[in-house]
């Protein structure tokens, strides 16, 4: 789910779009292939569910939104983000206690 890179760490998300709200709802697959599940309130047309996940991952890892990059997954569920400048020990840090 987290890898570190140079650049800082990339973290595999499973989007789960045009849900009531945008939140962390738990973790979709196991082992090396997990990833962190986020409801979506944004449907995923044009682009509109990636922007609301870029915005929602800033704000939650108190990050400038031109740190969150979206690498690959751009029209599917599955999507790995960068997270520039971030650790893992740090986004672990910030995804503890969330649902």
């Amino acid at each position: 789910m987290i890898r570190e890179t140079k650049d800082g760490v990339t973290l595999a998300v499973r989007a789960q779009p045009g849900a009531k709200k945008t939140a962390i709802a738990g973790v979709y697959g196991e082992g090396a292939a997990a990833q962190l599940k986020i409801a979506v309130q944004a449907p995923p047309v044009e682009g509109r569910a990636n922007e609301a996940l870029i915005a929602f991952l800033a704000e939650l890892l108190s990050m400038a939104r031109a740190n969150v990059v979206l690498v690959s997954g751009q029209l599917s569920r599955s999507k790995v983000f960068l997270l520039r400048g971030k650790t893992r020990a740090a986004l672990e840090g910030r995804l503890t206690g969330q649902k």
